[in-house]
């Protein structure tokens, strides 16, 4: 039984504010690279538990997958203590997946917050050129 989410516009800003690393998969019923990449997706999510899986019903949030510039499908997204750390159009094979998840999980997040900060104190500087 994996425990895949659905999210919709009203749920996802919720799925990615907890300090944890939400894998999201943006799909539709007809698209059939999208139900080719189900099972592995699913596959993916028995194996790690410490990881929230989520879909996206493109069809159905339209507002969403637009507002998150989502132009094909599958899209993969992944965050990691709200910061968006992959995004890729195209579906993944189960290695492909198993080592995506493992490089997010390898990611030190104390450096990304602390350049996402320095990167946001120095948008005002250097404005000057």
């Amino acid at each position: 039984m994996s425990s895949i989410v659905e999210l919709t516009k009203d749920s996802f800003q919720e799925a990615i504010t907890p300090d944890n690393t939400l894998i999201v998969d943006f799909w539709a019923p007809w698209c059939g690279p999208c139900r080719g990449f189900a099972p592995v997706f699913e596959k993916a999510a028995e194996q790690n538990p410490d990881v929230t899986f989520a879909k996206v019903n493109t069809d159905v949030e339209q507002e969403l997958a637009g507002a998150l510039g989502i132009r094909s499908i599958p899209t993969l997204m992944v965050f990691r203590e709200q910061v968006l750390l992959f995004s890729q159009p195209g579906a993944l094979s189960g290695g492909q997946l198993d080592e995506l998840l493992e490089k997010i999980k390898a990611v030190d997040m104390e450096k990304v917050h602390q350049e996402i900060a320095a990167a946001q104190d120095g948008s005002d500087a250097g404005n000057d050129k």
